[in-house]
């Protein structure tokens, strides 16, 4: 695979310029090394690299993490569990996100059960925004 310019890395792998410089500034990704001209050039190893990073992001792993996770990645005679313990750390944020928003839906559904067109005086919608101890839910 030839080198990739910056701009071609980004479309690669969906992830915006700025982004991938903010993670060469703080270390996530190496520096690229410079054409003669200034431009970066990235290999393949690179594109993966921030591949790996890209998709961590996507399921919502913190910068931290991926970074943890990366120096698992980089030493391969490692024992894994350290990237259990990440990966179960994440799921229950996942898990306590879930049960929120489970208790959000179902406050939303009481509102909306219990609420009449007719006028905004009478509104439940207006009434338990208004006043949080009418909510049934905790969110």
């Amino acid at each position: 695979m030839k080198e990739l310019s910056i701009g071609e890395l980004a479309g690669a792998t969906g992830v915006k310029v700025p982004t991938i410089r903010y993670y060469e500034t703080i270390g996530l990704m190496p520096s690229a090394p410079r054409t003669g001209g200034g431009q970066r050039r990235y290999s393949a190893k690179s594109r993966d690299r921030l591949g790996f990073i890209a998709h961590a992001r996507e399921m919502g792993f913190s910068l931290d993490a991926i970074r943890s996770l990366i120096d698992l990645s980089d030493h391969p005679e490692k024992p894994c569990h350290d990237a259990d313990r990440i990966a179960a750390d994440r799921l229950a944020d996942v898990e306590r996100r879930i049960a929120r928003l489970t208790r959000l839906k179902h406050e939303l559904e009481l509102m909306l059960n219990g609420h009449r067109s007719g006028i905004a005086a009478d509104c439940r919608i207006i009434e338990v925004l208004s006043d949080h101890s009418h909510c049934e839910a905790d969110h």
